[in-house]
């Protein structure tokens, strides 16, 4: 609703960012810059500080993941990455997810769809397809017994927190999650919020990963 939203589309094809611009700015929101690889997607990033950056995954020069981890490391009022990729399953876009982007689309998103997850991300939610996300995680979260990461300390979690984040990191939604745990949407929402700032994580998608990665939550499992 704001036309304030600005955007930076990197994308190595042309006629990809031309149909993106065209789809945005056709919903009020501001293509800033466009960049056909990754080096010039971080600098039209400095230059102009947008709010999301639409990122392809697979350019030239330098890809969109080290793009992306260069653009969220140590970087002022940082903005949300959504990766845009061809593979619903691309290891790339796992890793992406680590490297702290807020989530993925694939490029035969519908128009509706590409404003609408602009505009989520841009209001501070995660472009969290609950399945898909799950999936990209359950298949290279854990690629052997040794790959458990306790990096992050979820001991300064409540035993209610460590099961919002059981649940959240198995797709659960906050209604999911409050008719679960017969809470109110508004709670659910201040634990979601409450376990973010403690592992010091940028948005659910990124506590997908965590809850992956620690063994909270194990693929295939029931948690």
């Amino acid at each position: 609703m704001t036309g304030s939203l600005r955007v930076v589309v990197a994308d190595d094809q042309a006629l990809v960012r031309t149909g993106f611009r065209m789809i945005l700015s056709a919903d009020g929101i501001d293509v800033v810059a466009e960049a056909a690889n990754g080096a010039d997607a971080v600098d039209a990033v400095r230059r102009t500080r947008p709010d999301v950056v639409l990122m392809d995954i697979r350019m030239p020069e330098l890809d969109g993941l080290e793009a992306t981890r260069r653009i969220l490391t140590g970087a002022d009022g940082e903005p949300r990455v959504i990766i845009l990729t061809t593979f619903d399953l691309d290891h790339y876009v796992y890793a992406a997810l680590s490297a702290g982007a807020s989530g993925f689309l694939l490029k035969d998103v519908t128009p509706e769809h590409l404003v609408a997850s602009v505009r989520m991300v841009r209001a501070g939610d995660a472009l969290l397809a609950p399945t898909i996300t799950r999936r990209l995680v359950e298949r290279f979260a854990n690629r052997g017994a040794d790959t458990a990461a306790p990096h992050r300390d979820l001991a300064a979690l409540t035993p209610r927190e460590l099961e919002v984040l059981r649940l959240l990191a198995r797709g659960l939604s906050n209604a999911e999650l409050a008719d679960r745990l017969h809470l109110s949407e508004a709670t659910v929402k201040t634990h979601v919020a409450r376990i973010l700032a403690k592992l010091r994580l940028r948005d659910r998608v990124q506590a997908v990963v965590v809850a992956y990665e620690t063994g909270l939550v194990s693929p295939g499992g029931e948690g």
